[in-house]
């Protein structure tokens, strides 16, 4: 869409900001309720607990899902604004570092300065991230709302330095009618964001951020996507287990880098205030790589998607096993602990099974 050249900024941006703060459930105490909640400790009940993560888990799947079919498109694309960020090796064995840094950074800020002033310059940042983001997730969607009738109108921003010799572009932007309605109603979410910070606001933000790493951060082979995801495990274990770092940053940071559903819902309604909540990181970064198995079941030409739904079912169930694990032991988890072995292994098995092992490592494709 013409506003997919902002999106690309805003995509790899948000998606290397919610990995390098926020992993699942890590900010979760044991009774289950969100560590990043102030107020008296609650105790929630089966039905709302059960409601909470069923919903954290459907949603984490629908950016995944359409994320990864909007990646096919994406890598197809012939215009140059509609190109993917490619993920390397070597980017991939950078990320866990970069990210560590980041998160360490993020937690000498919230020791030496005021809480309050680095979440508002954070809710700025991410508002501007997140109105483009919204944009660019619902643009899809809007195409096929207006009529054929509707008068669609082309405009173009463009910005150029130099004389005719030597002019050179800075800012070429074209965009039509939709994507300022587009426009217009992410930046109602993105207001409504900042003057409430109502959770479904956040959610709404959450899930474009996502939908837009997993289907414009590609992967180029699977072998990156392996050294991208070992490294992340390390990661997650060490800064959970290791240190209270990431618990920490969780309970400051105030940004629409994670999704939150109240246990509380079924007893005070839209004004709930317990909240579990799922890392951004843990959707986008599993996400990537199961884009890229569903771009390699096309590169296949086989009319089947088995490398992909192996590694779906496998993310449901290292997510299902990440909560298991939690409410059993009472004790916040890592889910990359669970989710890279799942959304890894299943695949190597499906690839072993079917004799394709050495085509699965040795593609190469967007």
């Amino acid at each position: 869409m013409a506003d997919t050249e902002q999106a690309r900024a805003s995509a790899p941006e948000a998606a290397a900001a919610a990995a390098a703060v926020l992993d699942a459930l890590n900010a979760t105490d044991a009774n289950g309720t969100e560590a990043l909640n102030a107020t008296a400790k609650f105790v929630a009940s089966p039905e709302g607990t059960a409601l909470a993560y069923g919903s954290l888990v459907f949603m984490a799947l629908l950016p995944i899902f359409f994320g990864a079919l909007r990646s096919v498109h994406c890598s197809k694309s012939k215009n140059a604004s509609d190109m993917p960020e490619t993920i390397t090796s070597r980017d991939a064995a950078r990320f866990p570092i970069i990210a560590s840094c980041t998160l360490f950074g993020l937690y000498l800020f919230f020791k030496v300065f005021s809480q309050e002033y680095i979440n508002l310059l954070l809710s700025v940042y991410f508002f501007g991230l997140g109105v483009l983001a919204l944009s660019h997730t619902m643009s899809p969607l809007m195409s096929r709302i207006f009529p054929d009738s509707f008068s669609n109108k082309q405009f173009q921003l463009l910005f150029t330095q130099g004389s005719e010799e030597t002019k050179e572009e800075i800012v070429n932007y074209e965009f039509d009618t939709k994507n300022l309605v587009c426009l217009l109603i992410s930046t109602v979410v993105g207001v409504w964001y900042l003057l409430k910070k109502h959770w479904i606001a956040n959610n709404l933000f959450g899930l474009a951020f996502a939908l837009n790493g997993v289907e414009l951060l590609h992967l180029n082979n699977v072998s990156t996507g392996c050294i991208l995801l070992g490294g992340l495990f390390v990661y997650d274990v060490f800064w959970v287990f290791g240190t209270n770092v990431m618990v920490t940053v969780a309970r400051s940071f105030e940004a629409p880098i994670k999704l939150v559903f109240p246990q509380d819902l079924l007893e005070r309604g839209l004004d709930a205030s317990n909240f579990a909540m799922l890392g951004l990181g843990d959707i986008v970064i599993p996400g990537i790589f199961i884009a890229l198995l569903l771009r390699f079941d096309v590169s296949l030409k086989k009319n089947s998607r088995t490398y992909f739904y192996s590694s779906f079912l496998a993310y449901i169930f290292g997510l299902g096993l990440t909560i298991f694990v939690m409410h059993t032991f009472k004790h916040a988890q890592p889910a990359l602990l669970y989710l890279v072995p799942a959304c890894v292994g299943f695949p190597v098995v499906v690839a072993l099974i079917r004799g394709e092992l050495t085509e699965l490592f040795s593609s190469r494709f967007l």
